[in-house]
């Protein structure tokens, strides 16, 4: 046999005999093929879950922070206002304004926060002004929101091991709506856990407290909770109680300053949450401690106090959140410091729709689709063997092999196999057959010319080279085009249908005209078939 056509050979065995290794295992078995070959949602059951981002939240800690830095510019330019507070979702008043600096106080507003309209409110007090943020910019922080919570709950599920979920924005751009879909996965309760956990971390002074109940709290403040402060209750206590803390409303400091997270001990040496913050953030967390030592500042999460220690001197860039007096589990402690770290979510999350798909469906799906897949391989076989003979043989070899380097490509890069999938390999049956009929007829369109067997071959597959070449780049583009603004079933067809065109480019090309030759070459006496 020519050296060349047996290394030909040789490449065209390592290849099938690698990729049955990577799908099925050695020895290959079903159940192997089961372990490796991942599947999507409609194939293998799971989670499917439609949530809505509530982006008020989003707006009103914007609302927060703008309070933050109107008191701070004000400060610094010694401006003296009676009251500062949040009195609406995107709106703050300020009251009291020093008459001789109305105009000062004006082009400070203006220059810290240009994304907010100052207007005079004439019946709230002398000199009073509310600020509210503008129609557009309060758009921007919305979608911007939905944008942050799917990039957050894609870093949670990443961390859970999920293979090729879906998350994306569902329903129009003003429902703010998210589609989540996680195959495998068959415990919702956990998967809601890690999902719709705001982490919304806070750091907020407190004014009083801790009383026993909400009454107590309010009784101690006359009865009127002033706009400027809240009553948050308390997981302090064993077991929890029902105290309530009187804090300040506004947070210089929340979750989005937090540069990383990690599991710690508290000063018992049970577990709890460590963290870091971000240069900017840890600028306002040391001129707050600085500037109350002696008060206690509550650590706020998800709008319950966690604990509530004393500041006895500046703190700078580093705390650690404590879970009562036994602190948290082991698991909770794992939970909170991943959904930190993956990062807060800009805003609460409502869920519109939850369901379970079942796996059994998935089985009737696969069984489905391989009966399809089957009946269409043998169908194209016979076809082939009944109208080219032998070299039906050629293509019937060139598509099975086809079918298995397929396979192998789709296990060794963990691509989910969902049915549009199924009919991605389905589809790469009918390519290859096309590809494999375009070589044949131009080898017969030689040899009636009057070719030699040799030539015809050798001319056959150079000329339609370029063909296939051209058709399936086009069917390439077709694909990434699915696959970009395609849904996660969708992508998954566009995914399988690439990865066939390739492979079948390398069987339809290289084995088939390899096998071509070695027929050639035996039936010549080992003569050499030039390229």
């Amino acid at each position: 046999m020519n050296k060349r056509i047996r290394t030909r050979l040789l490449i065209a065995l390592f290849l099938t005999a690698l990729s049955i290794y990577l799908f099925a295992g050695f020895p290959p078995s079903i159940s192997n093929m089961n372990e490796r070959i991942h599947r999507g949602l409609d194939l293998s059951g799971g989670i499917h879950l439609v949530l809505q981002v509530v982006t008020d939240d989003a707006i009103r800690a914007e609302t927060d922070q703008a309070i933050d830095s109107i008191r701070s510019e004000l400060g610094t330019q010694n401006i003296v206002v009676a009251q500062v507070a949040r009195i609406h979702t995107d709106t703050f008043l300020v009251r009291g304004v020093d008459t001789d600096k109305d105009a000062q106080f004006r082009t400070a507003v203006e220059t810290v926060l240009p994304d907010w309209e100052l207007r005079r409110a004439g019946d709230t007090g002398p000199n009073a002004y509310t600020i509210t943020l503008k129609p557009g910019p309060s758009a921007a922080l919305r979608r911007q929101a939905v944008d942050q919570t799917i990039q957050v709950i894609r870093n949670r599920i990443d961390k859970l091991g999920v293979t090729e979920p879906v998350i994306q924005k569902h329903g129009s751009a003003d429902q703010y709506e998210i589609l989540v879909q996680l195959p495998g996965l068959d415990n919702p309760i956990r998967v809601r856990e890690i999902i719709g956990a705001t982490a919304a971390l806070e750091f907020k002074l407190v004014h009083s407290g801790p009383f026993p109940d909400e009454g107590a709290a309010r009784s101690g403040l006359g009865g009127m909770v002033p706009v400027d402060l809240a009553l948050v209750p308390s997981n302090e206590g064993e077991p929890k109680s029902d105290a309530y803390y009187v804090v300040q409303r506004s947070s210089s400091v929340t979750g989005r300053d937090l540069k990383t997270a990690f599991v710690s001990r508290d000063e018992n040496g049970h577990p709890a949450v460590g963290f870091n913050l971000t240069s900017d953030g840890s600028r306002r967390f040391a001129q707050v401690t600085e500037q109350n030592i002696g008060r206690r500042l509550a650590i706020v999460l998800d709008g319950r106090v966690q604990s509530a220690p004393n500041i006895y001197t500046r703190i700078a860039d580093t705390g650690v959140i404590e879970g009562g007096p036994k602190g948290f589990s082991p698991e909770e402690a794992r939970d909170l410091a991943l959904i930190l770290k993956s990062g807060a979510l800009p805003a609460s999350v409502k869920y519109l729709q939850e369901e379970k798909v079942s796996a059994t469906l998935g089985a009737d799906s696969i069984r489905a689709g391989v009966i399809a897949s089957a009946v269409a391989l043998m169908a194209v076989i016979a076809f082939m063997l009944f109208y080219y003979r032998l070299a039906g043989v050629n293509a019937t070899i060139a598509l099975v092999l086809n079918l298995v380097i397929l396979l192998g490509a789709i296990a060794y890069f963990g691509v989910a196999l969902t049915l549009p999938g199924i009919a991605g390999v389905t589809l790469t049956i009918g390519v290859g057959i096309d590809s494999n009929v375009l070589i044949f007829e131009r080898v017969r369109e030689e040899l009636r010319a009057g070719k030699t067997p040799v030539a015809a071959v050798v001319n056959g597959f150079s000329r339609v080279f370029i063909t296939l070449v051209d058709t399936h780049f086009a069917a390439v583009i077709s694909a990434a085009f699915l696959f970009l603004f395609g849904t996660g079933p969708i992508r998954g067809f566009a995914v399988t249908l690439v990865i066939g065109l390739v492979s079948n480019m390398f069987t339809a090309v290289f084995v088939s005209r390899t096998l071509f030759e070695w027929l050639l070459a035996r039936q010549r006496g080992g003569a050499t078939v030039s390229i």
